[in-house]
Formats: structure tokens, C-alpha cells, sequence
């Protein structure tokens, strides 16, 4: 069977991306079969690379068969993957989250997790010398991964190589990196066509707090007011939302990338005690500014109590 590549659901353009870029380097330079899969609809930046670069869309994929060969890239979380993800053939997980646990393999794998910003950044280090050989979209598929998930390296995930490899990219391609990312983020705030349910997963992790179940999501814009001029819909639509995914509450993070800053919406007592007790934030209406706040990973998750 041929070998599928694949991210997280509510994949993001580093869950879009990266399986392309490995994709590539299993069939050209390592002789393996290999394609690209997607695990649910792109966000708008992560179509905005796919078109900007003329890159085949992945096939979106529900779920995988018994001992089908996959390399799992950008999470290692099975909350986030196929429902049969352990009945499939792990082959490998190239990935830059924390350890979760709860994947099963059917023997060992290859499995390389590093603390940087971004699974593509660890993919080019692996690719080494072969990323000479890279085409220009592949190129650009890398250098659109790591701009999105630095935040054009305003993110505190961001690391020197993170930022090294990206600006030797940008020289290859003859691409100005603030001209670039202005283009990317533009259309990460295009979300005029997407439902309240749809932002509300667009960008969204399940995490669970001492029993209490959250959806945790996060909208990236430059464009702040589009999203908040929606949040009565918004917190409307996180009962729904809650309910149909099974869990105890939505959690909404806008995140304003110009202002380094994130907007939490508070549509009840417990997202005020969640905003109160994890960012020491004094709410007084149905939102809270959280000064310096651009990191799901490194600042919001880790720090959430109920």
C-alpha cells in the first residue's frame, strides 16, 4: 500500500504543508510511494500556500484501514488523528508538541520530536543536503510552514534556527519575508465565508483541565475587529459547538498578530474563572485582553485552570 502522510485534524498550514514536503522526499529521494493527505478542510492561509505555490491539494481523508503505512507529522496526540489510528502501520512521527501517549505502534518506529516552531523546520534538518534538490514549491511549502507558525517569529516558540532556516529559504526563493508573511496573514483573516461553528474548530485542540473537558481554539488574524464584531454569534454558537463535540466548554482565543496579544472571549462564570486563574486577568465584560498572548502551545495551554 502506498505510504500516507498526514498531520492533525483541523489541519493548519504547517499540518498542510509538511506532509507535502515529506511526501517528496519519501518518493524523490528515498524511492517510497508516498502521498500527501489532509485530515479535514485547510484554513484560509493554508489554501492561500496551496494556490500561492500551485501545490495539489491533499485528499481529504476520514479515517485509515487496518495496517495501512502512515508517517504521522505535527502531533502525536490520538485525539487529533484517524479513530484506527493504531490499527494502521505507524511508520514514523516527525513532530515539535509535547509527548502525549496513547499511540500504539506495531513495532518500532522512527520517531523524532524536537523543541522547535515548526515540523518543517525539523523536516529540513532531517532532508539535510537533499534539500538542494527541493523544488521551488516544496521550497516555498517549508518557508510558508514555519512564517505561519512563528508568527513571522513573533511566537515565543520561535527559535534561532526556526528563524535561520526560514530567512535561507526566503534568499533562495528571492522572497522578502515581510512582504510574504503580510500576504499569508492577509488571507488567515479572510474568514468572512466561514460559519461561527467553523471558526470555532477551524484552529482547535481538545485539552482537558483537572476532568473539565475544553475545545480550545484559536483565530491568528491582523485583522481583530472582523472576528470580535462576531462574538455574540460566536458565544452563542460555543453551546452548540460544545455539545456536538462533547465537551464541557469552548474556549476562544483571537489572537491579533500585529499587537502581540490575544482576546479571550468570556461568555460565562467558568471561562471568567479559567481567564482569572490561569492569566491572573481581572474580567469585567464578555471579553479580556490578555497582553502578550500569542502561543496555544507554550502560553495557553500549559498554563489553563478551572
Amino acid at each position: 500500500m502506498t505510504l500516507q502522510i498526514f498531520g492533525h485534524k483541523s489541519p493548519d498550514t504547517d499540518s498542510t504543508g509538511s506532509p507535502l514536503i515529506w511526501a517528496w522526499y519519501m518518493n524523490e529521494i528515498k524511492g517510497v510511494a508516498a502521498e500527501a493527505k489532509l485530515l479535514g478542510e485547510p484554513n484560509t492561509e493554508a489554501l492561500f500556500m496551496l494556490d500561492r505555490w500551485n501545490l495539489d491539494k491533499p485528499e481529504i481523508i476520514a479515517d485509515v484501514a487496518d495496517d495501512q503505512p502512515v508517517i504521522i507529522v505535527d502531533t502525536n496526540n490520538p485525539a487529533e488523528l484517524p479513530a484506527n489510528i493504531n490499527g494502521a502501520d505507524v511508520q514514523a512521527i516527525i513532530d515539535h508538541h509535547k509527548l502525549v501517549g496513547g499511540l500504539e505502534t506495531k513495532g518500532p518506529i522512527d520517531i523524532t520530536i524536537r523543541p522547535l516552531a515548526c515540523t518543517a523546520t525539523i523536516m529540513l534538518d532531517l532532508i539535510g543536503k537533499d534539500a538542494t534538490k527541493m523544488p521551488k514549491e516544496i521550497m516555498a511549502a517549508a518557508l510558508t510552514c514555519i512564517l505561519s507558525d512563528t508568527l513571522e517569529f513573533r511566537s515565543p516558540t520561535t527559535t534561532d534556527h526556526d528563524r535561520a532556516v526560514a530567512e535561507q529559504l526566503a534568499a533562495d526563493l528571492d522572497l522578502d519575508i515581510a512582504e510574504y508573511a503580510a500576504e499569508m496573514f492577509a488571507a488567515k483573516s479572510d474568514v468572512s465565508s466561514f460559519s461561527d461553528a467553523e471558526l470555532l474548530r477551524m484552529d482547535s485542540k481538545e485539552y482537558a483541565v483537572d476532568g473539565t473537558k475544553f475545545r480550545v481554539s484559536v483565530l491568528e488574524t491582523t485583522a481583530p475587529a472582523v472576528v470580535l464584531d462576531r462574538k455574540a454569534s460566536l458565544m452563542d454558537s460555543m453551546k452548540t459547538v460544545a455539545a456536538e463535540d462533547g465537551v464541557e466548554q469552548v474556549l476562544l482565543f483571537v489572537i491579533d498578530i500585529l499587537n502581540e496579544e490575544a482576546t479571550l472571549l468570556v461568555p460565562n462564570d467558568l471561562v471568567k474563572t479559567v481567564a482569572e486563574k490561569s492569566f491572573g486577568a481581572t474580567v469585567e465584560g464578555d471579553t479580556v485582553v490578555l497582553p502578550g498572548v500569542m502561543s496555544r502551545k507554550k502560553q495557553i495551554i500549559p498554563n489553563l485552570k478551572v
